[in-house]
């Protein structure tokens, strides 16, 4: 059997006539840029995560960029962030100026750890970068404490959390704003690069809608240096389309993640993810680690089975930032070189998962575990 790590046409089977009906709305309307289907979509994207505010962009990195940009960070300013994650999360940061320093992550969770958090604000520092990584949350208390007690911001990378919730509370509305990327592979993803912003800050959405549309609130008069950053109809629509969808693809993802769960328990050399008890999980990716994680990848592949690894280069080791003195970072290095994404995406079913599961069983009891 083969079984791709995502099917990305197969995925969206059980949304496609939703899709077909909106792709010919907004074919057919002649309105096809900050029009109704994108204030559709804002409504009810911000309703789904008990926000006041939804404030639809390009993509996630833009999302991210254009809040420090509202928030007036920049130049000489410090930014917070998790030394494992994806590199937009970093390259927001340098894309308006400011410095991003890296924390490492909670080992069981691989999300930023709030222990190690406080030591590395100083004065300089403006925001913290929480990000939900994995479709897992940070135990997100005590860094709102720590962002209180300092007068910085809290910023969400919500990328990967799409109806995730931390103590019953949707990630969205965890910090000051949010950003989400509804990149075709997301949980909530489009048909093609789309992102979005949350906030309950009415002062805060108004400046995201003036950055995002080249500074302007009126046609040719511009009242910023802004960007062109919007989402558009199409890709609006299809969101819209899809969001009804999402809380039952998540409790798919949950089945799958729980026979992976049960499945592999008990196999010395392998960790399986750990979800906190403050946390519903909405299980984007479901990663495992392993010290012969290469050999394992290997032999998946072989029995035509897809994998992935998020993240094989953590962005302190990258050539993007080789030119600064970062300091050692060595949890986000062993888990670059351990972590294995295995398939749990909603092209799956119970019984793909199990022969994945069976699978990587067969591969540790040739091993002798």
């Amino acid at each position: 059997m083969n079984i791709p790590f995502y099917d990305l046409g197969a995925a969206q089977r059980t949304a496609f006539a939703d899709i077909q009906v909106a792709l010919q709305r907004v074919a057919t309307s002649g309105w096809y840029i900050l029009g109704p289907e994108l204030e559709n979509f804002e409504r009810e994207f911000a309703n789904y995560c008990g926000s006041a505010h939804c404030v639809g962009v390009s993509n996630g990195l833009d999302a991210l960029h254009l809040i420090l940009r509202a928030y007036g960070i920049g130049n000489g300013d410090e930014v917070i962030v998790p030394s494992n994650t994806y590199i937009a999360t970093w390259l927001a940061v340098t894309q308006a100026g400011a410095t991003p320093v890296p924390v490492e992550p909670d080992e069981a969770t691989h999300c930023i750890d709030p222990a190690r958090t406080e030591a590395a604000v100083t004065s300089r520092t403006k925001a913290i970068i929480a990000v939900h990584l994995y479709g897992h949350t940070v135990d997100m208390a005590p860094i709102r404490n720590l962002v209180e007690r300092y007068s910085i911001r809290l910023i969400e990378d919500a990328a990967q959390a799409h109806g995730a919730r931390y103590r019953n509370q949707p990630a969205g509305t965890l910090g000051d704003a949010a950003a989400f990327s509804f990149f075709p592979t997301k949980n909530l993803g489009a048909l093609g690069d789309a992102g979005g912003i949350t906030t309950n800050d009415p002062a805060l959405a108004e400046e995201l809608r003036l950055l995002r549309n080249y500074g302007s609130r009126r046609k040719y008069y511009n009242d910023k240096q802004g960007y062109n950053a919007r989402l558009d109809e199409i890709q609006a629509a299809v969101l819209s389309a899809k969001l009804p969808h999402l809380d039952r693809w998540n409790e798919e993802r949950q089945t799958f993640a729980d026979i992976y769960l049960e499945h592999l328990a008990g196999i010395d050399s392998l960790i399986l993810p750990k979800i906190a008890p403050d946390v519903k999980h909405v299980w984007h990716q479901f990663v495992v680690r392993s010290a012969h994680r290469d050999d394992l990848q290997r032999a998946l592949a072989d029995a035509g089975i897809g994998t992935m690894i998020h993240y094989p280069v953590p962005p302190h080791r990258s050539r993007a930032y080789s030119g600064a003195d970062w300091p050692a970072l060595p949890l986000a290095d062993k888990l670059a070189s351990e972590i294995l994404s295995l398939p749990i995406g909603n092209d799956q079913t119970p019984e793909t998962i199990r022969v994945v599961a069976d699978a990587i069983k067969g591969y540790f009891g040739r091993r002798g575990r």
